[in-house]
């Protein structure tokens, strides 16, 4: 599991439980993960099948994206509420910008949702501008400029095998997105731990002003940090985009900050800043894609239970992770 410490290595004299304890909500959360997945596998029918486990992993793949971009944001004290809207922007662009060759259009719908990104991180750390405020405001903004995009939110759709690759190919056995998903964690595993990159994220989170004194790039690093979380916000929409074989820019990326917002802190990543855990945001958002498939499948042998009861219970959870979190907190 990654490192949460600040740019400061942990003394030497802390016990072993006292280590541990920085990490309960996390190790919490597998449990409950473990737990989830037994009950369903004996009490709900169908549940434990290989098709029905890469559906799950498939389904979570977007989430887990946006998920580890938020978490480094969450982890400097920040907060990005325009994940959903980033997505609608890039799945826009690249709808009709496939004239000029998919690679093309990839990494023109990339370059943007990166260049968004950039754009909230450079208000953040120019201005000053508390985060929630400017990435609600993008939110807001976003949505509307992908409508812009998409002829008015129009549905696009397409049929270009070589893009659908992203959300419908496999690679042996394994879903491409699932490929996607894993080397992301992967990724953002050893930035958090083996790069200087990590220990600034860290730093600013923790104490933004003695980072500042400490030589680190406060401003150049936010600026990254929002880069990065709407660049993998772009990956995620270029890949539903794929899955559904259309854009649709009033509906592609939905309350997805929401999602991912919950996959954070359920896995253990404190909200105030200076740690984080990207194992730990896998962990919270398969939880969530489990608990929404269970209830779509009838839990324990009852009926498909409404949505509307998923998001209840989804909410409890989250509200139980922000509890056991209390004491880190203050």
């Amino acid at each position: 599991m990654e490192n949460t410490a600040t740019v400061s290595a942990a003394p030497r004299s802390r016990s072993l439980t006292s280590r541990l304890g920085d990490f309960g909500p996390t190790y919490g959360a597998l449990l409950a993960l473990v737990l989830l997945v037994v009950a369903n596998a004996i009490f709900t029918p169908y549940f434990a099948t290989l098709s029905n486990l890469w559906n799950v992993l498939q389904l979570v793949s977007t989430t887990v994206l946006v998920a580890v971009g938020m978490t480094i944001v969450i982890a400097t004290g920040g907060i990005d509420l325009s994940v959903g809207s980033v997505m609608a922007i890039a799945s826009a662009a690249a709808a009709v910008s496939f004239g000029r060759g998919t690679a093309f259009a990839i990494l023109f719908a990339l370059f943007i949702a990166c260049g968004v990104g950039a754009f909230n991180g450079a208000l953040i750390s120019g201005f000053r501008i508390q985060p929630i405020i400017v990435t609600l405001a993008t939110l807001i903004t976003g949505r509307g400029v992908a409508q812009v995009i998409s002829n008015g939110g129009q549905l696009i759709p397409f049929s270009n095998p070589a893009f659908e690759y992203l959300g419908k190919g496999y690679i042996g056995p394994v879903p491409v997105q699932v490929v996607m998903m894993l080397a992301v964690v992967a990724a953002g595993i050893f930035a958090m731990r083996a790069t200087s990159f990590g220990r600034y994220v860290f730093a600013i989170g923790s104490n933004e002003a003695a980072a500042r004194l400490a030589g680190v790039k406060v401003r150049r690093t936010k600026i990254a940090v929002y880069a990065l979380s709407g660049l993998l916000a772009g990956l995620a929409g270029l890949i539903e985009t794929a899955r559904l074989g259309a854009s649709d820019a009033q509906k592609v990326g939905l309350y997805i900050e929401l999602d991912a917002i919950a996959a954070v802190v359920v896995g253990g990543t404190v909200l105030s800043g200076g740690r984080a855990t990207i194992i730990g945001t896998l962990i919270g958002a398969l939880i969530m894609q489990v608990i929404t498939t269970s209830f779509n499948m009838g839990p324990f042998g009852l009926n498909p239970l409404p949505y509307s009861w998923g998001l209840v219970f989804k909410a409890a959870i989250i509200v139980l992770a922000v509890y056991i979190q209390r004491p880190r907190l203050a």
